[in-house]
């Protein structure tokens, strides 16, 4: 069996592994005509079930076969021009050499003398972040798994510079359609029930500031704490980005982290043409980005940034055969002091390959190609009568319904739209995403693909109309 290790006897082996399944994987890229087969849970479930995993196959070769009916055959397809669903961006190349890269390596960036390097890269790449943020020279963060790590992290270090010693009046103020992480967070850090106060939005889905500081005031006069103020860059949903200057004066009013959830919006941090639009993040107390959603990296490729390194200090913890107190003051950076985890990959060496490569200005501007895409297909749907949508894209999201000419009852308006993405979702040529307006369902696209026109949103709406049509036909045939 050690001739699956790899190391110095086995390297042409690995090179013949590797080579012959970024092949499969190139070829299987190349020919896929639809996002998905459109195979459904009891077809494909049977197959994964019947391999015995305790008989192997011995055979790399023999391995990928497999894998192409189990999993490459019927995978979603991000990098297909009419995946339209979830926040899920094509990876650039670079990115995905780094990860072929930091795989085969397997440094783990939780301590210096495992890492080196890598621990520096990081840095770098930290530094580069928080500059570009604008967030002064004191700043720091981590990488992470991901928004809701992110997320988590920034609220607990929130939560300690609160200096209460009753959890139970903490809150935390977010839009309501801020992410759930929000509340996950807070439950998970202790914080009572009711700890998340959601503020009302506007018509554009951006937090109510007025409504904020309504809020903030009722706290202090009922003798609770302000924790802290999430602000999003990007809601999942709308892509809103929340009035940031003015939610910065009402933190500095009233003494209240301020985090930015720029998990979505931090693509415009390499914007050629719409950087403005985060204005007032500089003044943020820490920022979570996902470089998975916005900068075309692989999964996962995530960070939490801090205005203040000191405040970092609320993860720490020091373990003799780790990370001992004594390499603090012999300045070893060990990465593992400012992080929720111990054991971590290399993830960022998949932005420094990309902007080592492309530069900040190819991000930038596959992102505002994806932006312009969305204001294309926004101008559709406002002029397609068969399609109400919501409101007008910040970033690269339109959420919009489905309103048939001669049906006026709301829920079979819903029932209809939910049957137009399941038949989409089923037959394999488009995946859209669908979520709530108030009580009625609406459905979304989320566009992060460069390579997706204007031409396929024009078809997926036929595509999306068709299949309600269909449903509401069928529908009054049964009813009669």
């Amino acid at each position: 069996m050690r001739s699956h290790l790899l190391n110095d006897t086995t390297a042409e082996q690995y090179r013949r592994s590797v080579t012959d399944g970024v092949e499969r994987v190139a070829a299987r890229i190349a020919t896929t005509e639809r996002p998905f087969t459109g195979i459904t849970v009891d077809a494909l479930a049977p197959a994964i079930d019947a391999i015995d995993l305790d008989k192997p196959l011995h055979d790399t070769t023999a391995v990928l076969d497999e894998l192409e009916d189990v999993y490459l055959r019927d995978a979603v397809y991000f990098h297909h021009p009419r995946y339209l669903a979830h926040l899920n961006c094509p990876v650039v190349i670079p990115a995905v050499l780094g990860e072929a890269v930091l795989s085969a390596v397997n440094s783990s960036l939780d301590t210096w003398d495992q890492s080196a390097g890598g621990t520096l890269i990081e840095r770098k790449l930290i530094d580069w972040t928080t500059e570009r943020i604008g967030l002064g020279p004191a700043a720091d963060g981590v990488f992470t798994s991901g928004g809701t790590q992110s997320n988590l992290q920034a609220l607990l270090l929130a939560r300690e510079e609160s200096k209460t010693d009753s959890l139970a009046k903490l809150r935390v103020f977010a839009s309501e359609v801020s992410h759930f992480s929000v509340q996950k967070s807070a439950k998970l850090l202790g914080l009572g029930q009711d700890s998340v106060v959601s503020v009302p939005v506007d018509h554009d889905k951006r937090m109510r500031t007025v409504a904020l500081a309504r809020e903030l005031e009722r706290c202090t006069q009922d003798g609770l704490v302000p924790m802290a103020v999430v602000a999003t860059a990007g809601t999942t949903d709308f892509g809103s980005i929340d009035p940031l200057p003015e939610i910065a004066e009402l933190c500095e009013q009233f003494a209240t982290w301020m985090h930015v959830d720029a998990a979505y919006g931090c693509g415009l941090l390499a914007s050629l043409k719409h950087r403005d639009r985060l204005s007032g993040i500089e003044r943020a107390d820490s920022v979570t980005v996902d470089y998975h959603k916005a900068f075309f990296q692989p999964v996962s490729s995530s960070a939490v940034l801090v205005r203040d390194a000191a405040t970092l200090r609320h993860a720490t913890y020091h373990a003799d055969y780790l990370n001992p107190r004594r390499m603090v003051q012999e300045r070893i950076p060990n990465q593992v002091d400012k992080s929720l985890q111990t054991t971590r990959r290399f993830d960022a060496l998949k932005l420094w390959m990309t902007l080592r490569t492309m530069g900040a200005d190819g991000i930038g501007q596959l992102f505002d190609e994806v932006c312009e895409l969305a204001r294309e297909g926004w101008k559709l749907l406002a002029a397609d009568p068969r399609f109400d949508v919501v409101v007008e894209p910040s970033l690269s999201t339109l959420v919009f319904r489905y309103i048939p000419a001669s049906v006026t009852d709301p829920a079979e308006i819903d029932r209809a739209n939910l049957h137009a993405r399941k038949a989409l979702f089923a037959s394999g040529d488009a995946i859209v995403a669908g979520t709530k307006v108030g009580a009625r369902h609406y459905l979304k696209f989320t566009l992060l693909n460069p390579e997706t026109q204007a031409s396929d949103i024009a078809a997926v709406l036929d595509l999306i109309a068709g299949h309600a049509e269909q449903y509401l036909g069928e529908s009054l045939d049964r009813a009669s």
